[in-house]
């Protein structure tokens, strides 16, 4: 990843104060629209995973990432990062375990819903759109295409009753979601659907991970 500040945080970062849920489905079960000839999928959508949770581990606004899988290998895998607490999920769907996160994230700190599918997203953009969320009590950033969501927040005592699914953007905005204006050719706009998508976030520069497991391929060649 060039750019950023995924090696490490700035020393004059501001307090971490933050917690963000990132629910992640099982690899098997991820990405099924995301095929690549000569990818196994599997390894993909842990890969892509596993970029995502490290970039906001790494976010100096985050205090703590609670990631909710049921994923042994992904939730393995993450023992080692600081600042991830893994929440088993014991749910069917993305709404469960996302309030399940909720549930497990103390309401006296500020608390963000960001979406698994984001490799291109590097700390000091999260950094950022937390930045900008926070002068709204609940806020939300709209993926690439203006239809669904990447990120939806509320401050520290606001309830988070996230609308993530068909058509999120419009269902957060009717739910009295502000909207927070991000850069579309930022990674946390850019999450990963199907093969265009994943074209587009190389341009952003994807994460260690994935771009190690997509790097002996052509499959990205434009």
């Amino acid at each position: 990843m060039t750019g950023g500040l995924r090696a490490g945080a700035s020393p004059h970062a501001p307090a971490r104060e933050w917690v963000v849920v990132i629910p992640v489905k099982r690899a098997e079960f991820g990405k099924t629209r995301l095929r690549l000839p000569g990818v196994d999928r599997e390894p993909l959508a842990r890969a892509i995973a596993l970029d995502t949770v490290e970039a906001a581990a790494l976010c100096p606004r985050v205090a703590e990432v609670v990631v909710v899988t049921s994923d042994e290998v992904t939730a393995a895998a993450l023992l080692p990062v600081p600042r991830v607490r893994i929440v088993r999920d014991r749910v069917e769907g993305l709404t469960a375990a996302i309030a399940q996160g909720v549930s497990a994230a103390s309401t006296r700190l500020p608390r963000a819903v960001l979406l698994g599918d984001l490799p291109a997203l590097l700390p000091d953009e999260l950094t950022r759109a937390l930045d900008y969320a926070s002068a709204h009590p609940r806020a939300f950033v709209p993926d690439a295409e203006g239809t669904g969501t990447v990120l939806a927040t509320a401050r520290a005592d606001v309830p988070l009753r996230p609308c993530f699914g068909d058509d999120s953007a419009a269902a957060h905005r009717a739910a009295g979601f502000a909207e927070v204006g991000f850069p579309v050719l930022s990674g946390l706009r850019r999450d990963l659907d199907h093969a265009d998508h994943l074209r587009a976030a190389r341009r952003c520069g994807l994460g260690p991970r994935t771009a190690a497991l997509l790097a002996p391929r052509l499959v990205l060649a434009s």
